[in-house]
């Protein structure tokens, strides 16, 4: 059930990404196993935790990547480990919150 959810949000991001200029997102079939794991978890987080703002499934994902190696960088590079919302919540741009909202929006839906 987690990954059926994780591959509505993992598409509904990229297509939130493409409606702001962002084509960097590749279809579910397509990621790497290291992001489609990192949207599954974010599932799994969301459902144990339904109540949390959307605010809380940003910062679960940074200490994901926190403790992976990730830091911040102007641009998302994989190899590098670079990503630019690397960030506290409240720093991201209204765009990029607007993807937690969703995120949120479709688990509660689906699960």
């Amino acid at each position: 059930m987690s990954e059926t959810i994780a591959i509505v949000c993992h598409q509904a991001n990229k297509a939130l990404c493409e409606a702001f200029g962002d084509m960097s997102h590749v279809d579910w079939r397509d990621a790497p196993q290291w992001q489609r794991d990192s949207v599954i978890k974010g599932v799994k987080f969301r459902i144990e935790n339904p109540d949390a703002p959307p605010s809380a499934n940003h910062d679960s994902w940074l200490e994901e990547k926190r403790r992976t190696g990730w830091s911040y960088g102007d641009v998302k590079d994989a190899a590098a480990k670079t990503h630019p919302c690397f960030v506290a919540y409240d720093q991201l741009p209204p765009e990029q919150k607007a993807k937690d909202h969703v995120f949120k929006a479709i688990v509660a839906a689906l699960k």
